[in-house]
């Protein structure tokens, strides 16, 4: 296989941005991800890759759960801030406010438009990133408006 046409073609795979956070005890993490898609309607279930050496891998394993925090069009610093190791002050990670989410304690962005929380049913672990297969368990909007900040439209690349 061509590794230079294998990057190229894989890179055309369109994603969206979002800040995955993860809590286990007083331990937060969170970061940008982008390999996130729908996977069934009932049980509303979504799927992520996770890369494997994270703190944000390892709190969700702990803890089975997680929170993506959804990012609008025009949030592209807000992506670029988490893709710096985690930095909890008060009640602001890596200088964003948050609030806890619900159920996991996840820290849920609140000046992002959209979020949900998860809880892990099924993961595999193959490569350098682990696939985690989580049920929506909870939701809100914030602002019904926003368009999602999407990968193509930052100029930035993960993939191939």
């Amino acid at each position: 296989m061509d590794e230079g046409v294998k990057k190229r073609v894989l890179r055309l795979l369109t994603y969206g941005l979002y800040v995955l956070t993860a809590r286990d005890g007083e331990e937060i993490a969170a970061g940008t991800v982008n390999w996130l898609s729908q996977a069934s309607f009932q049980p509303p279930l979504v799927m992520l890759g996770v890369k494997r050496d994270s703190k944000l891998h390892e709190l969700i394993e702990k803890s089975g759960m997680m929170a993506v925090n959804i990012l609008a069009a025009d949030q592209k610093e807000v992506a670029a801030a988490f893709f710096k190791p985690s930095q909890v002050e008060g009640d602001k990670i890596n200088g964003y406010s948050f609030e806890e989410a619900p159920n996991s304690r996840a820290p849920l962005l609140i000046d992002l438009p959209a979020w949900f929380e998860a809880r892990v049913v099924e993961s595999v672990k193959k490569g350098d990133h682990t696939v985690f297969v989580a049920e929506v368990i909870e939701v809100g909007l914030r602002r019904a408006d926003a368009k999602p900040l999407e990968m193509w439209d930052t100029g930035w690349f993960y993939g191939g």
